[in-house]
């Protein structure tokens, strides 16, 4: 009897030690239990965090164009970055619709951005067409300057509050654009009368016109068979574009003029983005900014081979004398209203000349 006294008094001791144990840390549940239901409403939240938002980057270049090229470098970062949380896919060769179509979708606040140029931009923000006139600047640095004043913030400021896009980089650059045509274009008199084919906005085309030309309107991907069938004489445009479509297959000669450098950026709908967590939002702006410029400092190398494998193929290079383009192109800056606006941003940036 007095064994089974003692064994009852061992056991109760035992439970007794392990119920106290229960509340030391690291022995079993050491919260109460109003405390796991907040570890609980933790957990929801994280899960929460874990959407994933997709965004879909639309270009109308081919798929081994290099802007298309640093997209994707740009969707794998992001992609990385975000820990899975931005699906970043790239659509190239204009799959999801022309680049009008795919700005409006991004405007109506769908999940998409679209590869654009400053004269498309223009169309909302007049000023900011000036970044694709004539001999506006000479190189990617000038251009990029031009992006850190004030005055270009401001242009965005008015894109995102009165149209609803969101400029999320326009650091992104092609290069320069030069004549691709069947004959040599040495001076302007040359152009005169030829169907050029040219980005269809008023400062692209009075810059194709005040150099003689008769600028065309046309599709990127429609550019080849326009030339082979002689709807067209030819096009401007850049090496990154005109190697990967073959162009030097149905034109003979390259003139350099250097008219235009082609600024890129890659935009997307405001209420799109406001729809993102703040830290994504930083995340998708840091990151294009800093993918356009690591990217254009490869641009130039891409060109310059780009011209080699096309000489490879039988074009022939001419290097005309600029001088007489740029003195053509300059009344186009008075004609359009931007001749004030030239002087203002070249004095934000320290350019003379």
């Amino acid at each position: 009897m007095k064994k089974i006294v003692l064994l009852a008094g061992v056991l109760t001791a035992a439970m007794m030690a392990m119920t106290a144990c229960n509340g030391m840390p690291g022995m079993g549940n050491t919260q109460p239990a109003a405390t796991q239901a907040r570890g609980g409403d933790s957990s929801e939240a994280a899960a929460s965090d874990d959407k994933v938002y997709e965004l879909k980057i639309s270009t109308s270049q081919t798929e081994q164009a290099l802007i298309t090229r640093n997209y994707q470098k740009l969707a794998d970062v992001l992609n990385e970055k975000s820990g899975g949380r931005l699906k970043v896919t790239v659509f190239p060769s204009g799959q999801l619709g022309s680049d009008e179509d795919v700005l409006e979708q991004a405007i109506q606040g769908a999940n998409v951005a679209v590869n654009t140029d400053a004269s498309r931009m223009g169309q909302y923000v007049k000023d900011f067409s000036i970044l694709m006139m004539g001999y506006f600047a000479d190189n990617y640095d000038e251009c990029y300057k031009i992006t850190q004043t004030d005055t270009f913030k401001g242009w965005t400021d008015s894109l995102s509050k009165d149209h609803g896009i969101k400029i999320l980089s326009f650091t992104f650059y092609d290069g320069p654009r030069h004549f691709m045509t069947n004959k040599p274009i040495n001076t302007p008199d040359d152009l005169k009368g030829m169907r050029i084919r040219t980005i269809g906005q008023e400062v692209c085309t009075e810059t194709i016109q005040a150099m003689g030309a008769t600028p065309i309107s046309m599709s990127w991907g429609e550019v080849y068979n326009g030339i082979q069938s002689k709807a067209l004489e030819g096009c401007e445009a850049q090496n990154t574009s005109t190697y990967p479509s073959r162009l030097y297959e149905v034109c003979k000669y390259q003139s350099k003029t250097g008219h235009f450098q082609l600024m890129q950026g890659l935009i997307c709908g405001q209420s799109w983005f406001e729809s993102l967590p703040e830290d994504l939002q930083t995340l998708l702006v840091e990151t294009s900014i800093e993918v356009g410029q690591e990217t254009a400092a490869d641009v130039m190398t891409e060109a310059d081979e780009a011209e080699k494998a096309m000489v490879e193929a039988g074009m022939t290079i001419v290097e005309p004398d600029l001088a007489p383009f740029k003195a053509a192109v300059d009344p186009v800056y008075e004609k359009l209203g931007y001749a004030e606006l030239r002087d203002k941003l070249y004095k934000e940036i320290g350019k003379t000349n």
